[in-house]
């Protein structure tokens, strides 16, 4: 793990623990944009055209890495537009439930669209099983959810989705994997998800502008899509009348470094290997949990939930704050507190040395 780890220059001189924020660069990423931009310098057009062949692959690193169709894989630029071109063909009788302060770009386009929206508060004992009342009493159709929680890193178990979805077949679970997808193994298909979607700038390390939706077969009749363009037809002009389900989200050209970036990083992690990051990631959280609890720093409610992932909110002024950054911890204030966010280039020592500057501030 050293020798990956110094693929990560920015670690030579900060312990970053910001992830949740924005994934950072490393050197094959850096080596493969800049190879791909010096061809598009001296091709031109002929470049970009021979380039496009690699959305293509990109469709099928994608579905290899996540177990998901390479027909079930739709590009997209970020999550935030994949659920609205999404939400543009549902149904607006369906009776949708959220969790209050889940990420905002999955709740509005459900608000901004006049759905029937209920909501479950996050910070509650029980959260599961308030979610099943929820889906009883209000005759639930869609359970719109973020994986892992933004702000406290709360962590909706996928054994318990898997309960959900044999309870209530019919339910169709729509799930924001942003926080997720790149931090342990995850088998879309042979999960209880009908439609992830992320952004892969984070814990998937693949920079701005590319991201996914995936989607199971047979929310496909569900949806009445309208996005269209050229591209959608892949630059057939009498396409229009012949536009497949996932070419709705790819109405105009992809980028090929934005996209380029993303096979370059699924290829990475593939080759540090998914079940080495997920245990790297679970030993670091389990460490920093049981740490940051005996401090006193985390909410009731995530201490007696158990199951973390990597993201901790913890109990923290302006003067911690401060107190970190002048250490070179690299964090972000999220709520009220200070948001910890711990990735597999992390070590134990890192987070030891966090909690150090914390101990010597309370």
């Amino acid at each position: 793990m050293q020798k990956i780890i110094k693929e990560f220059p920015i670690l030579d001189q900060s312990i970053y623990v910001n992830t949740a924020a924005y994934g950072i660069m490393y050197d094959g990423l850096l080596d493969w944009r800049q190879e791909h931009d010096l061809d598009y310098l001296i091709g031109g057009s002929n470049f970009k055209l021979k380039a496009a062949k690699l959305i293509a692959q990109v469709r099928a690193t994608v579905g290899t890495f996540f177990n998901c169709k390479n027909e079930n894989v739709a590009l997209v630029q970020n999550f935030s537009l994949g659920m609205n071109m999404l939400l543009e063909g549902l149904d607006t009788s369906n009776k949708v439930l959220l969790l209050d302060d889940d990420y905002p770009s999955l709740k509005w386009p459900f608000m901004s669209r006049g759905f029937d929206v209920h909501y479950v508060a996050i910070l509650q004992e029980n959260l599961e099983q308030k979610i099943i009342e929820k889906i009883k009493s209000e005759n639930i159709t869609v359970l719109a959810i973020s994986i892992v929680q933004w702000v406290n890193g709360i962590k909706i178990d996928l054994d318990f989705l898997a309960k959900l979805k044999v309870e209530f077949p019919e339910l169709l679970i729509i799930a924001d994997g942003t926080q997720f997808c790149g931090t342990e193994d995850f088998d879309f298909d042979n999960s209880a998800i009908d439609v992830l979607g992320a952004s892969a700038y984070k814990w998937l390390l693949a920079g701005s502008g590319n991201g996914f939706m995936l989607f199971k077969d047979h929310v496909k009749s569900i949806f009445k899509l309208k996005s269209a363009g050229f591209n959608s037809a892949d630059g057939d002009v009498d396409g229009f009348e012949h536009i497949d389900f996932i070419k709705h989200f790819e109405p105009g050209h992809l980028d090929t470094l934005s996209f380029g970036s993303l096979k370059c990083s699924l290829d990475f992690l593939s080759r540090v290997g998914m079940k080495t990051i997920g245990e790297t990631n679970k030993a670091l959280s389990e460490f920093a949990f049981q740490e940051f609890t005996k401090l006193n720093l985390l909410e009731d409610i995530v201490v007696s939930r158990g199951n973390h992932s990597t993201i901790f909110n913890i109990k923290g002024n302006q003067k911690l704050f401060d107190a970190l950054l002048n250490n070179d911890i690299i964090c972000s204030q999220r709520g009220e507190g200070i948001r910890l966010s711990f990735h597999f280039y992390n070590t134990l020592k890192n987070v030891s040395k966090v909690i150090n500057v914390i101990k010597k501030q309370m």
